[in-house]
């Protein structure tokens, strides 16, 4: 089924999805041992979190045990039974950029940073990556591939100087672009922003079916205003998926709440249409959408990290430092002491002094 063709399945058949805490059988376990090979295990279920650590000048930390950390979930201390630090296993990216009207002038520079990114990250012989732009519809420029030059194809689209894009890839058939708000012909950008409905469907479509280590990079001014699905929805997806999601936005991004070409009465003012910000549900005017702190939600929630680009952090410096975090992880695996269904808090914390740590500090369970 193609990207668009999901994106046109009623809300209860887009949200019949697995739970986060799901049977340790379809999830990989990790033996207390760097070089240990995957292992599958039955009549347990396991959640696993991944963590990066770094001291307080930033520089990475990779020589911590087991034993150096502690984890709870919902204030509940666990057992880690599970260990191990993610060093050679095989990656999976995914690329998310943001088309609207309030990008345009950034999507050049979009575009020669992920290349280079993708050339410099991507093995190969191990690693896969995916592309999509958003704007008021979700289209996937390049499925996953191991192919550079197929990645640099398809984000060859993204230039700014071009009224249209190519949207090669879409698996789309319909000649007004698919099931999505604000109409207007396939290949023309329209006013709106999806942003939740990209991130649902890269985790959904693309990144469930995957195993190792997942992140999608997000770029985005963080403003929705057609999307089908809430913000909610789309950050418990990237958790069901096991998928970080590092966000990238401009400093300086003008955040009217217009999300580019659209305009109030488009959506949810960034809530998307069916429901509220984050877990608590409180609507905004969309005047007064914070971008900044919806990005910031998302990677915070899913174990990944908000950058916005400035003089001092420009894009492929940022894309060092995600490298640099996805080389270099430690893989944590637990078995709730009291499962239930819902949302759930976890902390993960280490004995040693002066290291930070990044990791997801919740999960959705059915």
């Amino acid at each position: 089924m193609s990207l668009i063709n999901r994106a046109r399945l009623s809300r209860r058949e887009m949200f019949g999805l697995g739970a986060a805490l799901i049977p340790a059988r379809y999830l990989l376990a990790w033996q207390d041992s760097e070089a240990a090979q995957p292992r599958f295990s039955a009549d347990v279920n396991v959640v696993n979190v991944l963590v990066s650590a770094r001291d307080k000048q930033g520089k990475i930390v990779n020589d911590l045990t087991k034993d150096d950390f502690t984890l709870d979930e919902d204030s509940h201390p666990q057992t880690i039974k599970y260990f191990a630090r993610q060093i050679d296993m095989p990656l999976t990216l995914g690329l998310l950029v943001d088309t609207s009207g309030s990008q345009l002038h950034v999507l050049d520079q979009e575009r020669r940073a992920s290349l280079e990114f993708f050339r410099h990250v991507m093995r190969e012989d191990k690693d896969k990556a995916f592309a999509i732009h958003f704007d008021s519809e979700v289209e996937l420029l390049q499925d996953l591939t191991s192919s550079r030059k197929d990645l640099e194809a398809s984000l060859s689209d993204l230039d700014a100087s071009k009224p249209q894009l190519n949207r090669r890839n879409s698996g789309s058939s319909d000649p007004q672009g698919g099931g999505y708000p604000n109409g207007g012909q396939r290949g023309q950008r329209r006013g709106g922003t999806t942003l939740y409905d990209a991130v649902l469907l890269g985790s959904d479509e693309l990144m469930a079916k995957q195993q190792g280590r997942k992140a999608m990079i997000l770029m985005s001014d963080g403003v929705d205003n057609a999307s089908k699905v809430t913000l909610t929805s789309a950050i418990e997806s990237a958790q069901r998926s096991d998928t970080l999601v590092y966000s990238i936005r401009f400093a300086g991004t003008e955040n009217s709440g217009y999300g580019g070409f659209g305009g109030p009465g488009l959506g949810g003012g960034g809530m998307g249409r069916h429901g509220g910000m984050g877990r608590g549900g409180n609507r905004m005017p969309q005047d007064r959408v914070d971008g900044k702190k919806i990005l910031e939600q998302i990677s915070r929630e899913t174990g990944g990290e908000y950058f916005e680009v400035s003089n001092k952090m420009p894009l492929d410096k940022i894309y060092d430092r995600i490298e640099e975090d996805l080389r270099n992880q430690y893989n944590l695996g637990y078995t709730p002491d009291q499962t239930g269904a819902g949302y759930h808090k976890i902390h993960v914390t280490t004995k040693v002094k002066n290291v930070v740590l990044q990791a997801r500090d919740s999960y959705f369970a059915k």
